[in-house]
């Protein structure tokens, strides 16, 4: 404290501090400025001489300079041309350790399930058009194909709840319309394809910098929490389907049959099941009584917890205490994999008919009349002018797919997962576009990105330091780079219909624990679920984060209450059908309230919060700013051309290099002293005030001197010389 005390910025910074961080701050500057000398580096019993003069103090007294524009730009091309310096090959070679065939395995099972649920919700919703095996072929031609040519390859395509909404809106307008559906959908997704294109050219993903950490986070909390709840709401199903018998002492009434009086002769054998298909009347008073199957719902409950515990327990196991770290690394990466496969192997032992998944096993389209390429019949029976209506419905198809598609990249992108690769925004929407045009033309579902599904292929790929020591917590490197896991998993997906033998012994409760894994796995790194927690939390068990240090706690309370809000109105509008073709311009609205933010909040605490928003008009200025900087460049690249000249050596001995400011450089040649060196600093200034003062009194009181002045002198000396 003595030493900090006696450096005279750091005296001034103390006496006029207002609070803890001015301290800090000013305790920083001292250790940026002070000079260390190790005491095995230096002999302590050699004195270090005052300096001759003493250093002016001035330019630490002045706030520090804002980063060069160009630094930022130059750091910037930096990393986006380390890709390009790692070469595409890279992202294969990157891919030899056993951790990515654990992503591979976890993966196709993660995605495999959506897409065939998917396509059975979208057969209903087309009347059959397009259902479980169209879902399976686009998903092996879009996972290809962005798998091999995208720049972001973590990123995962699959079905989305806003596409599902589109379309079947659009078939039940085509249906009333009398029009072909799929003919239509095929200039659709011409022009979306086309308006996705003309969106690549314009840099319209620039726009992502507005997406920020309050968006980003809205959604892919609302998007965990749907799989969360989807999981539950699937198992609970079950209980529907199979209900459970409360009623053991009672017997049972099934007594029913089907009034087929006012049908034809050729409907009077109707079974019970296909009574009321065929508009008949089931009469009796057993009609209403479930057929209860014993132990299928119980069973299908203890495979989907079963599963999730599994999942939760063998991925944390890397922490615990047994085994090599090796080992438990394994078992971690495995997790899912090894839950998927117990409870399949119990179900097995066990013998309950528990609900299968049920994958397509003939290569067919599903009307098999319809054929795979919708282009030789561009029109069917449509008007030729349907083909510029349809880009009204397109433009609003166009939003959907950007907005998906985007803030999951910015997701999968954000600087906590410290990629090293780079991100690709422009050309993975270029790539997504082709694929988009393919699948009209092919009459197959559209795929973008899926959220929950890219957040857990991340996860799966996480790189985390060896722990040396013990009790030492593993530290976060990065995530593995490399587009082979992508590929495998959807090249899986395409020959699923050739597993379907193997593929149908899985239940679907454990595929519903995945999915719940999956939805919890994904909440874990937020930083808006952190802060939803904290507000159960007493103050004194709350975790040490750094935005609790730095923010007051009701103003984190505040931004957390108005996130939630936003989150519920999400889940609102997303809950009904008739709204949830809204939802992506909801995604838009949330990005304007963000930006009403700035009025309640000091930009620090959305610094800390958030992220700060750019101005629009800063666009232009960093456009003619990148003009004139490539004008003088090109001058003064010139200028060097005819003005070069060797590097020259000064009167005193120093080598002298001319900057591109017009200042010069001088670097001694001589050896360096580390006395005279350390002499420059501040730190003796008091020193030489005390020598010159004692010169002073000895020069005005010659002779003897009275005892007191002496000793006084003396200790004013050898503090001095202490300090």
């Amino acid at each position: 404290m003595a030493t900090l005390m006696s450096d005279e910025v750091f005296h001034d910074v103390a006496y006029k501090a207002r609070n803890r961080d001015h301290i800090l701050a000013a305790v920083d500057e001292f250790l940026d400025a002070v000079t260390v000398l190790p005491p095995g580096e230096w002999d302590p019993s050699i004195r270090i001489e005052p300096p001759a003069a003493i250093p002016s103090q001035d330019t630490r007294k002045r706030p520090p300079e804002k980063p060069n524009r160009d630094e930022i730009r130059d750091e910037e091309e930096d990393e986006k041309k380390l890709r390009e310096e790692s070469g595409y090959w890279s992202d294969f070679k990157d891919a030899l350790a056993l951790q990515c065939v654990a992503s591979w395995i976890f993966l196709y099972f993660a995605c495999l399930s959506p897409i065939i649920t998917f396509g059975g919700l979208l057969g209903e919703a087309t009347g059959r058009n397009m259902a479980a095996m169209e879902s399976l072929v686009s998903g092996f031609v879009c996972g290809l194909g962005y798998g091999l040519f995208s720049g972001q390859p973590l990123t995962i395509l699959g079905s989305t709840g806003p596409v599902l909404v589109f379309e079947t809106i659009l078939y039940e307008f085509c249906k009333k319309s009398d029009w072909d559906y799929m003919a239509f959908r095929f200039w659709i997704g011409m022009w979306v394809g086309l308006i996705l294109l003309i969106l690549v050219a314009l840099d319209a993903s620039a726009c992502v910098c507005y997406i920020t950490r309050f968006t980003e986070e809205n959604f892919a909390t609302l998007i965990a929490f749907i799989f969360i709840y989807k999981a539950v709401e699937n198992v609970l199903s079950i209980g529907k389907t199979y209900p459970i018998n409360t009623h053991g002492d009672m017997v049972l009434n099934y007594d029913c049959f089907c009034n087929t009086t006012y049908l034809s002769d050729d409907y009077q054998d109707l079974t019970l099941g296909n009574c009321t298909k065929y508009n008949g009347t089931l009469i009796g008073p057993g009609c209403d009584t479930p057929h209860y199957v014993p132990d299928v719902f119980l069973m299908s409950v203890i495979l989907f917890l079963g599963t999730f515990l599994i999942s939760v327990v063998l991925k944390d196991f890397k922490n615990s205490l047994f085994f090599p770290s090796k080992v438990r690394s394994v078992i971690s990466d495995f997790a899912v994999i090894i839950a998927i496969l117990s409870m399949s192997m119990m179900d097995f032992l066990v013998g309950i008919s528990t609900p299968k998944l049920e994958v397509p096993s003939k290569f067919l389209p599903t009307i098999e009349d319809r054929g795979w390429f919708i282009i030789f019949s561009p029109f069917g029976r449509n008007p030729v002018w349907t083909a510029v209506v349809a880009v009204v419905p397109a433009l609003l198809a166009t939003i959907l797919i950007f907005m998906d598609q985007q803030i999951t990249a910015v997701i999968i992108n954000r600087k906590e997962n410290k990629l090293k690769k780079g991100c690709g925004y422009h050309l993975d929407l270029f790539i997504l576009a082709l694929l988009i045009m393919l699948c009209s033309a092919l009459g197959l579902p559209w795929f973008v990105a899926a959220t929950v599904l890219s957040i857990n292929h991340v996860n799966s790929l996480k790189l985390e330091s060896e722990c040396a020591a013990p009790g030492e917590k593993p530290q976060f490197l990065g995530v593995r780079e490399q587009r082979v896991t992508h590929i495998l998993i959807f090249i899986m997906i395409g020959l699923s219909v050739f597993l379907t033998p193997m593929l149908r012994h899985i239940p679907m409760p454990v595929l519903f624990g995945v999915f719940l894994y999956m939805g919890v796995a994904s909440l874990k790194g937020l930083q808006f679920f952190d802060r939803i927690l904290i507000m159960f939390m007493p103050v004194k068990y709350q975790p040490d984060y750094m935005f609790l240090r730095q923010v007051p706690l009701m103003r984190v309370h505040v931004f957390t209450i108005i996130q939630l809000g936003c989150l519920i109105v999400l889940w609102v509008i997303k809950s009904f059908s008739a709204t949830s073709i809204l939802f992506p311009l909801m995604l838009v609205v949330m990005i304007g309230i963000r930006k009403l933010l700035d009025f309640f909040f000091t930009q620090r605490e959305l610094k800390i919060l958030d992220d700060v928003m750019p101005e629009m008009s800063k666009w232009k200025e960093e456009d003619d700013d990148d003009e004139e900087r490539r004008v003088s460049r090109k001058g003064r690249d010139e200028s060097d051309d005819e003005d070069e000249k060797p590097l020259g050596i000064g009167p005193s001995g120093n080598l002298q290099i001319p900057l591109p400011n017009g200042n010069i450089m001088k670097i001694p040649l001589a050896s360096i002293n580390i006395s005279e060196e350390v002499n420059k600093s501040g730190i003796w200034k008091q020193v030489n005030e005390v020598n010159t003062t004692a010169k002073n009194i000895k020069k005005k009181s010659p002779g003897k001197s009275s005892s007191k002045s002496k000793k006084r002198l003396g200790s004013r000396k050898d503090s001095g010389t202490d300090e």
